[in-house]
């Protein structure tokens, strides 16, 4: 099965070439897969990076279901809602699919705080739905009816 560990080393390879010096990272964050589980034959959580936050779908290696090429968009629907994924795919860990969550993830002070709305992120994914739009998902609190907010 596709492994997140595998994820977390591509974009730890990525921070450490293609992101050296770029003047959007965080220097509070560090790359963190969290929150990943089973869904529909997949692995879906949040990859936290110094330069961005965003909901991950990993598929086997092998899966039937094509990559997406540059600029094609895939929407995916969750309990929450439908949400519009973009591509990515490298050696390390294959295609994959990534809904923006934060780019870049400046309004967060340190890793504890990303990793909180991170688990926050993937508890809403997975409610009922609300009619949760992307604002929605990442701040519970404008959600209607919401009754738990980030903490």
């Amino acid at each position: 099965m596709a492994n997140e560990a595998l994820l977390e080393t591509a974009f730890r390879r990525i921070h450490a070439t293609r992101m050296t010096g770029i003047p959007i990272l965080n220097p509070a964050l560090a790359i963190e897969a969290v929150g990943f589980r089973d869904w529909n034959g997949m692995r879906v959580g949040v990859l936290i990076t110094p330069w961005s936050i965003n909901l991950v779908i990993l598929r086997e290696l092998d899966a039937a279901l094509p990559a997406l090429r540059l600029n094609e968009r895939r929407t995916w629907g969750f309990p929450s809602g439908s949400y519009e994924f973009m591509g990515g795919d490298e050696p390390e860990c294959g295609p994959f699919d990534f809904c923006s969550l934060f780019s870049p993830p400046e309004e967060f002070t340190d890793q504890a705080a990303a990793h909180a709305v991170a688990e926050s992120v993937m508890n809403q994914l997975f409610a009922p739905a609300q009619g949760l739009s992307r604002r929605a998902l990442l701040m519970p609190s404008a959600a209607p009816d919401a009754t738990e907010a980030i903490a």
